[in-house]
């Protein structure tokens, strides 16, 4: 008779299962996009070994081309060819079929013009089972109940944390981290563009010249209108509160105070008197579907207050459980890539029993 196989030793780990795949079908192939790829195809192997879940590039899908690596689709986390060298873009549909993909990753961009195309290719996946991972913020604000319908039909995931802060682990705390934990507010500087103008303004800069400065560190975008009227940080406010109240995104209302000429004169009296000038979003239970954004003068002691550069924070006012807040986390496509990847892990990794 064969002999049985020895018993592990005490204390022995079990073998690792082999890791499961996944195929990813990636929509944008823009800065985020490209990190994204480039993330993966430098430590796939390693987070397959460490997640138990081998990430496949199975698409790229932009505007107007699409490109499927060739071959068995086993080592496909080189970056693609040059755009002339795309195929023809089919529906979303035919490529999540060829594919069999697990995760539709969407970096689009945040804007009007493309909504309607990422709120349909987003509720397609959903439906189909298809788990959904998302840094684009738009069709979030404008289709929020209907995503979770679709994915409540179709048992798939959304994970949003490149929409809420980047690097910044603020939508995971949201959505899981204060559960149960009775958080009545939220108190932010989700934005790290207006953080950094607004320390420049305090040291005497003008504002053209805290924007170009902000812009030639990687910091601002070529077009900062969003980060200094207050609207980003409206936005990533009402996607932590639809998080974490239940609250209907789309139905969320917003009072914003932007940073202007007239901000430097009160950034400058703020630091004479020991105080930094904050762009604050913040929500309250008690105050359903209203997020403001604030000027404000912080103190010492406050997270807020203690921001440097283009840092973020956000304060969950838990009143049993006490303020919890996180900051840091790097604001940049690599950080959004980042934050992405994470949420694949989260969607696509297999649940381990015990601390797993």
């Amino acid at each position: 008779m064969p002999e049985e196989p020895p018993e592990p030793a005490a204390g022995a780990a079990a073998p690792a299962a082999a890791p499961a795949p996944a195929a990813v079908v990636l929509s944008g192939y823009g800065p985020v996009g490209r990190a994204y790829v480039g993330h993966l195809a430098a430590h796939g192997e390693a987070l397959a070994r460490d997640h138990g879940v081998r990430l496949r590039l199975a698409a790229v899908r932009a505007s107007t081309a699409e490109y499927l690596p060739p071959g068995d689709g086993t080592d496909t986390w080189a970056p693609p060819p040059p755009r002339a060298a795309w195929g023809p873009l089919p529906p979303l549909a035919e490529t999540l079929d060829r594919t069999g993909a697990g995760v539709l990753v969407q970096c689009v961009p945040s804007s009007p013009e493309v909504r309607d195309q990422a709120a349909a290719e987003t509720l397609l996946a959903l439906r189909r089972g298809v788990h959904v991972v998302t840094a684009t913020k738009s069709h979030l604000l404008s289709h929020w109940r209907a995503l979770g319908l679709a994915a409540a039909e179709g048992g798939g995931l959304i994970r949003i944390s490149g929409a809420t802060g980047a690097a910044l682990p603020a939508g995971d705390l949201a959505r899981a981290g204060v559960r149960g934990l009775g958080c009545r507010t939220i108190r932010a500087c989700p934005n790290g563009t207006a953080t950094f103008v607004l320390d420049r303004l305090a040291a005497g800069d003008s504002l053209a010249d805290a924007v170009a400065e902000a812009r030639r560190r990687g910091i601002a975008e070529a077009d900062p209108g969003a980060d200094l009227s207050g609207a980003d940080a409206a936005t990533k406010a009402r996607l932590l509160a639809a998080l974490l109240w239940g609250w209907d995104a789309s139905a969320i209302r917003t009072e914003t105070e932007g940073v202007d000429e007239d901000t430097a004169g009160e950034a400058r009296a703020a630091a004479a008197s020991g105080h930094r000038l904050r762009a604050v979003a913040s929500a309250a239970a008690d105050e359903p579907l209203l997020v403001r954004v604030r000027l404000e003068r912080t103190a010492p002691g406050d997270p807020l207050h203690a921001l440097t550069g283009p840092e973020k924070a956000v304060v969950y006012g838990c009143p049993d459980a006490g303020d919890i807040t996180v900051s840091g986390g790097r604001s940049s496509p690599l950080g959004a890539a980042l934050a992405m990847v994470k949420d694949t892990l989260d969607v696509a990794a297999p649940r381990r029993p015990g601390f797993g």
